[in-house]
């Protein structure tokens, strides 16, 4: 079966009616491998960056062996559960700023996203996305079992007004959103990136799209989008 076919057919008529929105999508099955892609635009990142600003900051901890210290762990809770910027900025900071980051996303895999001193302008696919993701949620990965494991509780108990998103296409969530209106134009940059479950089988999903209208037209874009990529792999079982 043709997935990325699949899930277009699935996704342009979501699109019909949302003006100059452009959106892109990556899903995994992470029980059978299959996976779909549409879309391979770079965006930018806003919030969801700070997962990968995360990872970066626990490979270094890894190298150093060492654990994070409380202040980390103090800017990391605030960064991916409130999406804290401030804390944000002060992880970047620590991790070695753009090219820091740069280069964990050589070790993770990523091959399509460039940092920005403005963390929030980094530029990425969601292909990109959805290798961070593995990183996270998988078992190969650059990232130990237990830098995987907190930043999966971190990105399980993000605020009760960030949850929406890609959760939108499962339950057991676990995710990152990330919004921005642009100054030049009043349009949103709207994505959410993450892991769901549903009718038994776990999928990683993320969603990027730019030149939304509205917040709230964004994330309901956003969402119906996670909801069609999981129904096309759920359905070709």
């Amino acid at each position: 079966m043709d997935f990325d076919a699949a899930l277009a057919a699935a996704v342009e008529p979501l699109l019909t009616d949302v003006g100059d929105a452009e959106v892109s999508v990556a899903v995994l099955d992470t029980g059978s491998g299959a996976r779909a892609v549409y879309g391979d635009g770079a965006y930018d990142t806003a919030s969801i960056v700070k997962v990968d600003i995360l990872a970066a900051l626990l490979l270094r901890t890894q190298d150093e062996k060492r654990a994070l210290t409380a202040g980390e762990r103090g800017y990391a809770t605030a960064m991916i559960e409130w999406s804290d910027n401030a804390s944000a900025t002060a992880l970047l900071r620590a991790i070695g700023g753009m090219e820091g980051l740069d280069a964990a996303n050589e070790r993770l895999g990523l091959t399509g996203t460039t940092a920005a001193h403005a963390w929030g302008l980094t530029q990425t696919t969601a292909a990109d996305q959805l290798t961070l993701l593995e990183a996270v949620f998988g078992t190969d990965s650059e990232l130990s079992e237990g830098s995987r494991t907190y930043l999966q509780g971190l990105m399980g108990q993000v605020a009760a007004d960030q949850q929406w998103g890609v959760s939108a296409a499962g339950s057991s969530w676990a995710l990152k959103n990330g919004w921005m209106p642009r100054t030049t134009t009043g349009l949103w940059d709207i994505n959410s990136i993450g892991r769901v479950k549903a009718d038994g089988r776990t999928y990683l999903v993320a969603v990027l799209s730019g030149g939304q209208r509205t917040k709230e037209t964004g994330i309901a874009l956003v969402e119906s989008v996670a909801k069609a990529a999981v129904s096309v792999l759920d359905a070709a079982r």
